[in-house]
């Protein structure tokens, strides 16, 4: 990877000395079962050219965004934070105001919530979810989706109703790569997609791959048609760590990030590895040198 530095939209940290990951069960997930912490990742991701990072919440409880944002706020490399606050509680604009008062309040970029978790396919459109995402935009904040393919046509109708929210896709949506199948996946991509307020992360492909051997050209049918979908200035590198490390280890996912981007020009591909980030996270990130971004 050539040009100006990386930046890294999308990854996670967690401490199970200090708070627990319920959501890691089973004997797939167990290599996850162990802190992951800011030191071990930085090397990495210095190591791999990457400038600037997005952290990202792993679990909805009120405590975790403040450990992020004060990780945020003693680490140089951490230029943002996607935290979790309760979308359907009243007071959304209050508690995310306080978030902003907090160690590193001023990372705060944006807001996610484990919406694949929920057994209703149209959770984001209930009116309590919808009054939340409303306060997200009124702080002006991104709001991240993280779906499955089946939740994709309800976070449509909800981009559609808000177009004032930046919607950010997670994962792409997490395709069927393991099988190899593009629909209905593309084609509910390509609807929220054609909303100009939407953006996709270029992350979370790998974790989707069949266990064992999997190649570029297995993710490059999914990343290409997110590239004709969202368009190169659309769409951010986010390498998912550590859950990519399932599948594959930090050097390599950003490795393969190149390769699927290798039809784009210079320009278009420093879009995609930073400039996009910075433009929808407003992270407060010099380029390198000091140069403006």
């Amino acid at each position: 990877m050539t040009g100006p530095g990386i930046i890294d939209a999308h990854h996670h940290l967690w401490d199970l000395t200090a708070r627990p990951q319920p959501w890691i069960t089973g004997a797939a997930l167990a290599p996850l079962a162990r802190s992951f912490g800011v030191d071990e990742f930085t090397s990495r991701a210095r190591a791999a050219g990457v400038t600037a990072t997005v952290v990202v919440q792993t679990v909805c409880v009120p405590g975790e965004t403040p450990e992020l944002l004060a990780l945020a706020a003693g680490d140089g490399l951490i230029a943002g934070v996607v935290g979790w606050t309760d979308l359907t509680a009243p007071e959304v604009a209050e508690a995310l105001a306080a978030l902003r008062e907090q160690p590193g309040g001023e990372r705060l970029v944006g807001i996610r919530h484990q919406v694949q978790e929920e057994p209703d396919p149209g959770w984001l459109l209930r009116p309590e979810v919808r009054r939340g995402l409303r306060a997200v935009a009124g702080a002006g904040l991104a709001y991240d989706l993280v779906v499955t393919a089946r939740q994709l046509p309800a976070a449509t109708a909800a981009a559609a109703g808000l177009p004032g929210l930046t919607f950010v896709l997670d994962h792409l949506g997490k395709p069927p790569v393991a099988t190899g199948a593009l629909e209905p996946w593309a084609g509910e991509l390509r609807r929220l997609a054609a909303l100009p307020n939407t953006v996709g992360k270029l992350s979370g492909l790998v974790t989707e791959a069949a266990s064992g051997r999997w190649t570029a050209e297995d993710l490059r049918p999914y990343a290409e048609t997110a590239l004709d979908a969202f368009g190169p200035r659309r769409l951010l590198f986010g390498s998912d760590w550590p859950v990519c490390t399932l599948r594959a280890g930090y050097p390599e996912v950003v490795r393969t990030a190149g390769q699927l981007l290798d039809g784009l020009g210079p320009d278009e591909r420093d879009a995609v590895l930073r400039r996009n980030a910075l433009r929808v996270y407003g992270l407060g990130v010099p380029a390198p040198g000091g140069r403006p971004a």
